[in-house]
């Protein structure tokens, strides 16, 4: 197993996977059409969303994830974004990367090398906590 997975799943044994706010059980959420994900998501790496747009925030995550994972602990890219458990089963929005190419790749190729600006740097903070900083 992969020393990230580890860290992962070490994370959500010690913390629970509700840990965070994006349990989405208790939280309004606005549900985009699928010609809408790729602007929503892209957005999302644009400016702050203050709003739970889904499945759009699912494709920006599993993105921002893989492209630090891939970086972190050179693993492909691709692989990664194609792992269903790449956000530990989470999401139920998540899909991987070879069911909705399409989706991905419009993104992808919008925001190229992202910076840290929009929703990246709370999604970094998550990243951290769950994979870099936790013990496994």
């Amino acid at each position: 197993m992969q020393e990230w997975k580890i860290k992962q799943k070490y994370f959500d044994m010690m913390n629970g996977t509700n840990r965070y706010s994006d349990d989405l059980n208790d939280v309004d959420i606005t549900i985009v059409d699928k010609e809408d994900i790729a602007d929503a998501a892209i957005r999302h790496f644009e400016e702050y969303v203050d709003e739970w747009i889904y499945p759009a925030k699912s494709y920006v995550v599993a993105i921002c994830y893989a492209t630090w994972i891939a970086q972190d602990f050179n693993e492909d890219f691709h692989d990664l974004l194609n792992d269903p458990e790449l956000l530990a089963g989470n999401d139920p929005y998540f899909v991987p990367y070879e069911e909705d190419k399409y989706t991905y790749d419009l993104i992808i190729e919008a925001i190229g090398e992202f910076d840290m600006t929009g929703m990246v740097p709370d999604i970094y903070e998550y990243y951290k906590e769950e994979i870099l900083e936790s013990v496994g």
